[in-house]
């Protein structure tokens, strides 16, 4: 069988994110499907969301907001727990850090593990990981709603339930249809599901559907304009997430190991997403997720570094 490099750790093409006006004071800072951030430029601070892996990549995101606005950042959202996404945060000297209190939890009870899993999966997202001071901890946390002013503006942080992981939260911004939607939803880019809930996912996108947003930056890819780009988008993530559960269903149920389920996956997804980035990468820890969530685990186990590499030893060697 021929060696597949382990996850993206082969990926070393560098991608450099732009900034993207998304409505009045509102920014993504997009890259072609690294993981995305953004911000919102309030009358007397900004509001960052996630924060990207590392200080030295932060600083990148902290010179997009200081090119748009002179204001302090005051808030860091956090919209769920995966290293790649909150570990830059202490770039943000002095900013109150907000999360989901679902979001708290994974942190305590995987963060450490979760944070060498990542390193090694990808380690170009991982830019001068030396100077990371440790886990990104959050000052305040939510249940269900939190509701910020900004001036005028109303910003929501809501947790509408589990999907990628369990404590992902989204910011909305009510009054001008804006979604910032973590990895909840993806564009046109492989579907990361090894932390997830896949069964109720559906049920939070069906949420996020019901908020008829008009414009959403998605966790990887381009930002979306207009309600039709916006379905296609939670379309395409449902899909790819649907059909991760239907393959590995029909595998278990004609007695497939894991391996079996894995590779019966593949042969039926790669036709129809094998062009989207990070798809091999992502697939075999969905797989996973799928069959253990299918054969009872509520929640999913905890990635470290040697059960990555022990899944892909597995698979394909």
């Amino acid at each position: 069988m021929t060696t597949v490099s382990f996850a993206s750790a082969a990926d070393t093409r560098a991608q450099q994110a732009h900034l993207v006006e998304l409505a009045d004071r509102v920014y993504g800072f997009v890259s072609d499907f690294d993981p995305n951030c953004g911000f919102i430029v309030g009358d007397d601070g900004v509001l960052v969301i996630d924060t990207r892996a590392t200080p030295t990549l932060a600083r990148e995101l902290r010179d997009a907001i200081a090119s748009v606005t002179d204001k302090p950042v005051k808030y860091v959202f956090l919209t769920h727990y995966h290293a790649v996404r909150v570990l830059g945060a202490s770039v943000f000297d002095g900013a109150t850090v907000i999360s989901s209190a679902g979001t708290l939890d994974w942190i305590r009870t995987r963060g450490d593990a979760d944070f060498a899993s990542e390193a090694g999966r990808f380690p170009r997202l991982f830019q001068g990981i030396e100077e990371i001071p440790g886990l990104t901890y959050p000052h305040m946390v939510f249940e269900d709603t939190l509701t910020l002013w900004f001036g005028g503006r109303e910003i929501q942080l809501r947790h509408f339930g589990a999907g990628h992981s369990f404590g992902d939260s989204v910011c909305w911004l009510p009054a001008e249809r804006v979604l910032f939607s973590g990895d909840l939803v993806e564009n046109r880019c492989g579907v990361y599901a090894g932390d997830g809930y896949l069964r109720a996912w559906s049920k939070t996108l069906a949420k996020l559907r019901a908020l008829d947003a008009d414009v959403l930056l998605p966790g990887r890819g381009a930002a979306l304009s207009g309600r039709e780009q916006v379905e296609q988008a939670i379309d395409g993530t449902q899909r790819f997430v649907d059909t991760v559960l239907d393959c590995v269903g029909a595998a278990i149920a004609r007695g497939a190991s894991l391996k079996e389920c894995y590779f019966q996956t593949l042969e039926t997804m790669k036709p129809m997403f094998g062009d989207w980035p990070v798809f091999q990468h992502v697939l075999p820890f969905d797989v996973c997720r799928a069959f253990e969530e299918l054969n009872g685990a509520e929640h999913p186990a905890i990635w470290t570094a040697g059960r990555d590499a022990e899944l892909w030893k597995l698979l394909h060697e």
